[in-house]
């Protein structure tokens, strides 16, 4: 008897061992998310603002590349790959916030949704999103051998897409500037408050973007001698 509950206890204790071993080899991999949200509401929202005016003025880039898209197309294409980086980054940011609001985090449901006239918006923000960079790569992989329906589709989804996100910058335009430096309303919890996450974060989304736009740059140049004929 005395064997066996020695046995027991050992086996028992082996188990809480291994449990606490899982346990510690699963705290590295939560890490890295725990400290980006360790923010909160605050954090995320500056996430979202950052990201924004940084979007804003490669947006700007890129409308310079429209108006002179003859000369300026290897520019327009380099720097709408550059985009997808941001651009992901953004829905990331954006994308949390709405789960967590409508799966009724405390601190989400506090702060309370975005005004009636985003919330309607914001489906057509991440559609036509989504259409533009997917048909721009298509073209982009395609050639203009192939690109009939999917230009125009991109021309009509780009349209789209400049209006409704520029209704979007305008409605958060106000409070753009508190949301950039929002740290002084930051929670501070184990994590710490989360800044560093937040800029490896944004650093991590351009530099995505600019190895993207690198490793697929030698395709620029069928459309580049396609234009020019």
């Amino acid at each position: 008897m005395g064997a066996f509950s020695l046995r027991s206890n050992t086996v028992f204790s082996g188990g809480a061992k291994t449990r606490v071993a899982m346990t510690a080899g699963a705290e590295p991999r939560r890490e890295p998310l725990q400290r980006l949200i360790a923010g909160g509401t605050a954090g995320n929202e500056q996430l979202t603002a950052v990201t924004g005016v940084v979007l804003i003025l490669l947006l700007a880039a890129l409308g310079v590349t429209i108006v002179r898209i003859g000369s300026l197309l290897n520019a327009h294409m380099f720097i709408g790959m550059l985009l997808l980086g941001p651009v992901a980054l953004k829905m990331a940011s954006t994308g949390y916030r709405f789960v967590r609001y409508y799966t009724r985090a405390a601190a989400y449901r506090e702060k309370g949704p975005p005004p009636d006239i985003m919330r309607a918006i914001a489906p057509l923000v991440v559609v036509s999103t989504v259409v533009v960079f997917a048909t721009g790569v298509a073209l982009l992989f395609l050639g203009p051998g192939q690109d009939g329906f999917l230009r125009s589709l991109h021309k009509l989804s780009f349209i789209v897409w400049v209006a409704v996100t520029a209704l979007h910058v305008l409605g958060h335009l106000v409070e753009l500037p508190a949301a950039v430096v929002a740290d002084r309303r930051i929670v501070y919890d184990d994590h710490g408050g989360g800044r560093g996450a937040r800029v490896l974060a944004l650093a991590g989304a351009l530099v995505g973007g600019l190895v993207l736009a690198l490793v697929v740059e030698s395709h620029f140049a069928v459309w580049s001698g396609f234009h020019h004929h």
